[in-house]
C-alpha cells in the first residue's frame, strides 16, 4: 500500500470508529470517502445495522455493490454523521467540495447531518481557500453564460469543466463552472454573492458545517475541532 493510501485508510478508520449501530450515516463521494464506504460495508458485514444515504450516483453504485442498506429516494430529516472527503480547507475548517462534481448532493447530506467528518492524507493542510483549488459553481446549462459573466464581474476567471470535449454534466444534470479567484480573504461575502446570482444551484462554499477533519499523517492521524 502507497503512503497517500494508506493516510487515506487511516483517516477514514478513524472516522467510521465513531459509527455505532442503528446510525443512519451520509456516504461521501471521491477517493477517501469511499474507503470509508468499503469500512462500513465491513462493520455491517460484521453485525452492525447501519443505513446508508450516498452523496453520488458513483456512491450509490459502491454502496450497492458492497451490500449496503440505503435511502435513496430522498434526503431523510435527519442524519447522524456524514463522511466525506474535501479538495480544500482553511483554519477554520470551513471548504473547497467538488472537485469530482457531486458537491451539490453533498451539500445536501451535509446540511441534513448532526455531524460532518472530513477526511484527508497529510498532502493537505490548513491554508485559505482558493490557495491551491479553483471553486466548482454548479448552474444550470441554460444560463451558464450569463453566470459566467456575472461570476467575472466578481473579480474572477470562470471555466466551464469539460470532459471529452463535452460540458462535464452533474448528477442532477447541471454544468459546473470551475472559478479561479485567487485566495478567497471573505468567504461568507463570496459565498452570498453567488447564490444571488440567477442560475447558480450552488457553491463549493462549506462555510460551518464541519465538526472535525481527521488527516492521515504517517502512522498515525491529526484531528482538527472548529472552534
Amino acid at each position: 500500500m502507497d503512503q497517500v493510501l494508506h493516510e487515506k485508510t487511516l483517516a477514514a478508520s478513524s472516522a467510521v470508529s465513531q459509527i455505532t449501530s442503528g446510525m443512519v450515516i451520509g456516504l461521501g463521494s471521491g477517493s477517501t470517502a469511499e474507503i470509508a464506504v468499503k469500512l462500513i460495508a465491513k462493520k455491517i458485514k460484521s453485525g452492525a445495522k447501519i443505513t446508508g444515504v450516498p452523496s453520488s450516483i458513483s456512491t450509490k453504485k459502491l454502496a450497492e455493490s458492497l451490500n449496503i442498506p440505503m435511502i435513496t429516494d430522498t434526503v431523510p430529516e435527519r442524519i447522524d454523521i456524514t463522511i466525506d472527503g474535501a479538495d480544500e480547507f482553511d483554519e477554520n475548517l470551513n471548504l473547497i467540495k467538488g472537485g469530482g462534481g457531486a458537491l451539490l448532493h453533498e451539500k445536501i447530506v451535509a446540511s441534513a447531518s448532526d455531524k460532518l467528518i472530513i477526511i484527508v492524507d497529510s498532502r493537505k493542510t490548513a491554508r485559505p481557500l482558493g490557495s491551491s483549488f479553483h471553486l466548482p459553481v454548479e448552474v444550470i446549462p441554460y444560463a451558464h453564460v450569463v453566470v459566467a459573466k456575472k461570476i467575472k464581474e466578481l473579480a474572477a476567471t470562470p471555466k466551464l469543466r469539460m470532459v471529452k470535449s463535452k460540458p462535464f454534466v452533474s448528477d442532477e444534470g447541471n454544468y459546473i463552472l470551475d472559478c479561479d479567484f485567487g485566495t478567497i480573504s471573505d468567504v461568507q461575502h463570496l459565498a452570498n454573492a453567488l447564490s444571488k446570482i440567477a442560475g447558480v444551484v450552488e457553491h463549493g462554499l462549506f462555510i460551518a458545517m464541519t465538526e472535525t477533519i481527521i488527516i492521515g499523517s504517517e502512522e498515525t492521524v491529526r484531528k482538527l475541532h472548529r472552534k
